[in-house]
This record gives structure tokens, C-alpha cells and sequence, in this order.
């Protein structure tokens, strides 16, 4: 198993794990809506997504950061915002393979911090964000305000 930066030729698979993601997070199955949105972040390059694939360079994971900035900090900071495992590739060190890429890619491109959110019941996460040396916010909340407006891809 490697870890690559995903492109275009990636998308219809890439596109299955995604919808598989939103899955996971209750979503209901929309396939043409996962290959939209994956197309418009690889062809706009708004994000960058890391793929881990097996010897035959099969899709087994990604995870996809947005760059966003720190105002306290007056600097560039980037948003793990998505990181999924197929069920079939997991136990096999891809979610750590695909943290340690995003964080190279940070310290590469000048991030002061790498921020993410996960669901309070995704304890295996948690595990191995912390194993990695991600530190939990005890002192924030975080909140949302969904907004009724076109959707973009």
C-alpha cells in the first residue's frame, strides 16, 4: 500500500469511496452527487486529496484538505475535512498512511496547524488521530448554521 495525490483518472473510484464517506455520516447513497463534487475539487484544485492505493494502485482511502487560515495565529492553517477507509482496507495502517501525507503536505506548504472534526461516537478515529498526536479541544465548541442557498459543487 501507497499513498499519492489523487487525480483525475482516480475519480470513478474515488468517487465510490466518497459516497461511501457520506454514507457514513448518514447521507443518503448519490453517486452522480460524490462525482460531481470529487471532479469540481481535482479540475478546480481547491483542495488537495490523497489517495491510498494496494500494489495494483487500487483505491483503498482518501483523505481531502481545504487550506483555510488562522486569524489568532495570522497565518495559513488547512482543514482535514474528509478521511475514509474502505471496510474492506482498514486494519491495515491506510487511515494512519493518509494522516501522515496530509501532514507532510502541511509542513510542506507552510500550514502552522491541521484542524479536523470528527463525530463524537467515531472512537476508532479518535484512536488514531491521537496516536498520531492530534490533541482533542477541550475548550471550543463548534457550531453550524445551515444555510438555504444553491448548491455548488
Amino acid at each position: 500500500m501507497r499513498v499519492r495525490s489523487a487525480q483525475l483518472s482516480d475519480l470513478s473510484s474515488l468517487s465510490r469511496l466518497f459516497d461511501a464517506y457520506r454514507q457514513f455520516y448518514e447521507q443518503a447513497t448519490d453517486i452522480d452527487l460524490a462525482t460531481e463534487f470529487i471532479s469540481a475539487r481535482l479540475t478546480q484544485q481547491d483542495s488537495v486529496i490523497f489517495v491510498a492505493v494496494d500494489a495494483d494502485d487500487k483505491p483503498l482511502g482518501f483523505c481531502q484538505l481545504y487550506p483555510s487560515f488562522c486569524s489568532i495565529l495570522a497565518t495559513k492553517t488547512a482543514v482535514l475535512y474528509d478521511l475514509f477507509v474502505a471496510a474492506n482496507a482498514r486494519k491495515i495502517g491506510a487511515g494512519a498512511a493518509l494522516m501522515l501525507a496530509a501532514k507532510n503536505h502541511a509542513e510542506e506548504h507552510g500550514f502552522a496547524r491541521l484542524d479536523l472534526t470528527t463525530a463524537k461516537t467515531n472512537l476508532n478515529a479518535q484512536k488514531l488521530y491521537e496516536s498520531l498526536g492530534w490533541v482533542k479541544d477541550e475548550i471550543f465548541l463548534s457550531y453550524n448554521l445551515s444555510i438555504a442557498a444553491k448548491s455548488q459543487a
